[in-house]
Parts: structure tokens; C-alpha cells; sequence
């Protein structure tokens, strides 16, 4: 039986002999900027300098530990390097810098001013300074970033799997769902019903088999809450399934993986097998009754497995395609036995619950929508990334505090630069400047046509065309679309080639009661939540944004200046005769003798933007 105090007792004993931490974010977004190669640097560069350096703790290995991490949050600015216990943070970092940090930072503890994060004028030196960290609530998000992901031991050093041990010997099946219940925890998935609720519907089955399933199906553009876990802290989330199996009478459980989330993947599935070597998964947990098995499972990348009964059929070698409810997962899920699906953020915030209990997890965030979410923050923003805020915050708050505000083309940032968040992919709406105060929760985001969602936070500034974002959304849709729903199927399609004709000017005022009514009827009868929140976009985007459209239509114009189909090309006063542009023109749509201000034939302009971008002197515009 796994012993986890003398597991701790060797982790600490084995880390204080390690003086220095220098940690290297290897979530993906930093793998795919040369992470690993800097890794890679400091182990060979480390050796050549003389320092005593080693990437496994050992308790023979004294000095400076070398590890990796998962995604540390500051996107925007990786590669990242995190130096312990200094509290140093480098950003951007290259194998260039390397040999000026070990011999700097970690031999000397000299702060190199240059690959710190900053901004104004002011230098922060790590992340309890750096106003992206310190406006954040990280809970889920605590330990990525921060521990090793692939080590199993380290997890349980920092508290890992005491709440599962807790539910499996101390806790009865009903007691843990009713403390559940009592925390307040809603999907995060999206659809935000009761997490315990929705375990103690499959609890009270009678069935001698059950299944608990981990949806980390992430499909929505722009989102990676989810993967981001999985990578960062992949055993929060076999824990949070260990207790919903407990909670459930489940004895079997997958993880349910895009397979385009190669890294998330691969430790998951590490993961699984350390936890099975050690003895946290298998038969008799903890010397408990409770016997779990558990596999990961890749799916296709079909969005609509994100769906419940899709993702059962697609485990079961199935297409993935939506059914009728009821019956539900929890009366007849995978191979007809009762079935809980959770997803990733779910089960990982479900041992902070055990651990602390749910008053304290009701404290945070409000009264309907206890806890944190986590949200991909993506857009036209001074920093993107993963970030973890209290539900209830507002979009103010995460816009303007922690990210740092709305950036123009030229990444100058500016308030009035302002202009919509895309919240909850292409499931969810939009919201406008009049939202940005705002409480980000379940049912007030709810009331004005959006939704939570996954996660996804888009934000756009002034240069964005908002027909042209519901196009965007809508494409997406339709492609995903299963077929199976003709009102899905052929109501996406339609609304899209609707859309396509407003931004190419082919459109009259007609069009727009008729979008509006097919958009309300694909929303109702749809039959699973990919065709229902199809059309939130489009709904969304003609009531805050009901000028645009007509813009498109009755002025032939897009006002952002998006819509290439809209747009006409014009030379100023400021031309000199260069003849730079009638050069350049593939078309040989632009006139003029050399000296004098030249004109563009618009027959026969293809709005390719040559002539824009070869002129020197700003002398060509769009109108």
C-alpha cells in the first residue's frame, strides 16, 4: 500500500539539498518558441561552467536542480525561465542568454534587468511583482508552472492525492456528493450543472458496472484551459477521477484526449502509468475497498465529442454523433452503464474541495457561481495567455488589470481602443464595452446571450469587423457539424452563405430578418449543444452590432475596413508620381505619368493591398 507521508519525508529531505530551482516552462506555447532547446542549454552550458547541476532529485545530488514545467501562464512572453527561491522570472528567453544566466543568477544572484518582463519604464522582476500574476486567483492553476508534471512524487510532496485517500477511506459515496453539492461546483465544461448533482444521479444507479469519463475534448478556437492542465498538472486530474469514481461507484475511467494535444497526451498518459507503478490506481486504493482503472483515450478532433453522448460513441468506436436525451449518461453512458463525464478543470478543482471543504471553496467567486475558472485570453491584448480569476470578476478587470489592456495595430495601448470579447468560442456571444463591468458568471452572462463556456476569451479592438467575427464563428460551426440534425446541418450552411453575401456586398435589408429568424430556429431545433449555441454569434453580434450589418448592406462598406470584398483602394494627394505602385499592380490597375498623382482603375483592382504596402509615402488608403 502506498505510504504517501514517507513519500513527503523523501522529498523534502531530498530538497534541502538543492540551493537553487531553475525552472523552464515546457507547456506547449513555449516548446513550440525553443523551450526545450534552452533546457537542453542550461544541462550542457551548467556542466561547462562548472556548476553542479542535475535534473533528477536525488538525495545524493546537491546543488542546482534543472527542471521543466508545464504552462506557466505569460504566453505572450515565452519562452519562460523561473529561478527559485530568487523569485526570478525571464521572459523570452533564447539559448543566447543561457551562459549570462547561470553565471548571473545562479552562481551570483544578480538580476539581469534585460530579460525581465517590462513595461512603462518599470522592470518586475518575477511573478509576485509582475501585475499579470498578482491580479490572478490561481488555484487549479497553483502548481503548473511550478512542480515537475512527469513526477509523480512531487505531486504528492505538495499535497497530492490526500484527497483521494480521504474519500476512498474516510468518506461514504453519498457524503462526498453532498459535499460537492454544497461546494457549488459547476461544469467548467461549459454547461455549468451541479457537479454533484450530476455524480449523485449516476450514485443512485443500481447498475454493477459504472464509468467515469474525463472530457478533454478542447475544440473551441482560441482555447487551452484544459490542455494547459493536462499538461501542466496532469495528476490533479487522475485524483479528481479517483473521488468521482468513489463518489459514483465507478471501477473504470478514460480520459478522453484530443489527439492534436500530442504533449497532453504524452504526460497523461505517464501519468496514468506512475500512478498505476505506485499504486494510487488499480485494486484496493490506499488499502480502501475502492478498486479504479483508468486509460487515455485519443480522440479524432471532431468538436462536436465534446458533447456527452457524442464523446461515449466515439469511445465505444462509434462516429461521434449526438443522441436524444433522455436517456442520460448517468441512466445508460458508455456501453449502456450508468456514466459520469466531467470535464479536465472539473476534476482538478474537485481536491481542493476534500482537502479544504466546501465553505472555503464557496467563499470565493458568488453565491450562484462559487470558485475560479480559468480562461485563455487571446486577442488584441498587451499579454495573452492562461489566466485564473474568481468567477464573478469582470471583464474590465481581466482586460484592462491583468492583461494590460486593449492594443491598436501598431501594439499601442489604449482604452478607446476597446471594442468586443468573444466569450465561450463559437458556443458563446458577445460583449461589448457596456458589458465591461460585468460579473463573468454562469447566469449573468446567461442574461445577455452569452455563456461561459470552456473558457475562451477573444478580445478585438476597432480594426475587427464584427460580421466578419459571426462569419468566422459560423464557419467553424458548420464545419464541425455532425449532419445529423437537418436545422444544424443546412441552418448553419445557409446562415453562413447569408453572412458571406453581407461582407461581399451582395445583401439587402431583407436578408436581415430572415438571418435572424433562421438563427432562432437552428437554436431551438437543434439537438445537441453544438447546434443550439450555433448561432449565439450571429445573435449576439446583430444586437449589440445591428449598425455593422446594415453598414454592409445599405452603404456597401465595412467600417473596420475588414472585408476585402468592401474595401476600395485610394490614392491621396500625398502621391508624388514614384510609379512604385503601377509597377507592383499585378492587374495593372493603377494609371499615371511619372511626377504626378496617380489613380487606381477600381474594375479592375483585385483589393490585393500591393500598391498599400510598396508605397513609401502613405500615399494609398483604404475607403
Amino acid at each position: 500500500m502506498i505510504d504517501l507521508d514517507s513519500i513527503v519525508q523523501s522529498v523534502k529531505k531530498t530538497g534541502e539539498n538543492i540551493t537553487k530551482r531553475v525552472i523552464i516552462c515546457a507547456g506547449t506555447g513555449c516548446v513550440a518558441n525553443g523551450s526545450l532547446k534552452v533546457f537542453e542549454s542550461l544541462i550542457t552550458t551548467a556542466k561547462e561552467l562548472g556548476i553542479k547541476a542535475y535534473i533528477e532529485l536525488k538525495e545524493e545530488n546537491k546543488g542546482t536542480l534543472l527542471s521543466k514545467s508545464g504552462c506557466q501562464g505569460f504566453c505572450q512572453n515565452g519562452p519562460l525561465l523561473n529561478i527559485l527561491p530568487n523569485g526570478i522570472l525571464y521572459t523570452k528567453v533564447t539559448v543566447g542568454d543561457v551562459k549570462e544566466i547561470l553565471e548571473k543568477s545562479v552562481k551570483n544572484n544578480e538580476l539581469i534587468d534585460r530579460l525581465c518582463y517590462s513595461y512603462n519604464g518599470t522592470i518586475y522582476k518575477g511573478q509576485d511583482e509582475i501585475p499579470f500574476y498578482k491580479k490572478q486567483h490561481r488555484i487549479v492553476l497553483k502548481q503548473c508552472g511550478v512542480i515537475d508534471p512527469e513526477n509523480i512524487k512531487e505531486y504528492i510532496a505538495e499535497g497530492g492525492y490526500r484527497a483521494a485517500k480521504k474519500a476512498c477511506i474516510e468518506m461514504k459515496d453519498k457524503e462526498i456528493c453532498d459535499m460537492v453539492l454544497l461546494s457549488g461546483l459547476r461544469g467548467r465544461g461549459g454547461g455549468g450543472f451541479p457537479t454533484g448533482r450530476k455524480w449523485d444521479l449516476t450514485r443512485i444507479q443500481t447498475a454493477s458496472k459504472k464509468y467515469i469519463i474525463c472530457n478533454g475534448d478542447e475544440g473551441d478556437p482560441g482555447a487551452f484551459m484544459d490542455r494547459s492542465v493536462m499538461e501542466g498538472n496532469p495528476h490533479s486530474v487522475i485524483e479528481g477521477l479517483i473521488i468521482a469514481a468513489k463518489a459514483t461507484g465507478a471501477d473504470e475511467g478514460y480520459i478522453y484526449v484530443r489527439t492534436e494535444y500530442a504533449l497532453a497526451v504524452e504526460r497523461m498518459k505517464k501519468a496514468v502509468k506512475d500512478a498505476i507503478d505506485l499504486g494510487v490506481l488499480g485494486n484496493n486504493i490506499f488499502g480502501s475497498s475502492q478498486s479504479f482503472t483508468l486509460q487515455v483515450m485519443e480522440g479524432a478532433g471532431a468538436f462536436v465529442c465534446g458533447e456527452e453522448t457524442a464523446l461515449v460513441a466515439s469511445i465505444e468506436g462509434k462516429r461521434g454523433m449526438p443522441l436524444p436525451k433522455p436517456p442520460f449518461p448517468a441512466q445508460s453512458g458508455l456501453w449502456k452503464k450508468p456514466t459520469t463525464i466531467n470535464n479536465v478543470e472539473t476534476l482538478a478543482t474537485v481536491p481542493l474541495i476534500i482537502n479544504y471543504g466546501a465553505d472555503v471553496f464557496r467563499s470565493i467567486g458568488t453565491k450562484s457561481s462559487p470558485g475560479t475558472k480559468t480562461f485563455a485570453l487571446t486577442g488584441h491584448v498587451l499579454n495573452t495567455g492562461l489566466i485564473e480569476v474568481p468567477l464573478g470578476s469582470t471583464l474590465r478587470h481581466i482586460v484592462f488589470d491583468i492583461s494590460g489592456g486593449v492594443t491598436d495595430e501598431k501594439d499601442n495601448v489604449k482604452e478607446s481602443n476597446f471594442k468586443a470579447v468573444q466569450i465561450g468560442g463559437p458556443s458563446g456571444g458577445c460583449l461589448t464595452e457596456a458589458h465591461l463591468d460585468l460579473s463573468l458568471d454562469f447566469d449573468s452572462l446567461k442574461k445577455v446571450g452569452a455563456m461561459v463556456g470552456s473558457g475562451g476569451l477573444v478580445v478585438m479592438n476597432k480594426s475587427n469587423c464584427m460580421v466578419n467575427v459571426a462569419k468566422f464563428f459560423m464557419q467553424f460551426t458548420q464545419n464541425e457539424s455532425c449532419g445529423k440534425c437537418v436545422l444544424c446541418r443546412e441552418g448553419t450552411r445557409q446562415m453562413l452563405l447569408m453572412l458571406n453575401d453581407i461582407t461581399e456586398g451582395k445583401a439587402d435589408e431583407n436578408i436581415i430578418p430572415l438571418l435572424e429568424k433562421l438563427a432562432k430556429a437552428v437554436q431551438v431545433g437543434s439537438l445537441c449543444g453544438l447546434g443550439k449555441t450555433a448561432a449565439n454569434p450571429v445573435l449576439s453580434t446583430l444586437k449589440y452590432f445591428r449598425d455593422e450589418y446594415y453598414a454592409h448592406i445599405k452603404e456597401i462598406r465595412c467600417p473596420a475596413g475588414e472585408c476585402e470584398s468592401l474595401i476600395n483602394y485610394i490614392i491621396t494627394d500625398k502621391c508624388i508620381g514614384c510609379t512604385v505602385c503601377t509597377m507592383k499592380c499585378p492587374v495593372k490597375a493603377i494609371n499615371g505619368v511619372r511626377g504626378k498623382k496617380h489613380a487606381i482603375d477600381i474594375e479592375k483592382c483585385v483589393k490585393c493591398s500591393v500598391c498599400m504596402n510598396s508605397c513609401k509615402f502613405n500615399a494609398i488608403i483604404r475607403g
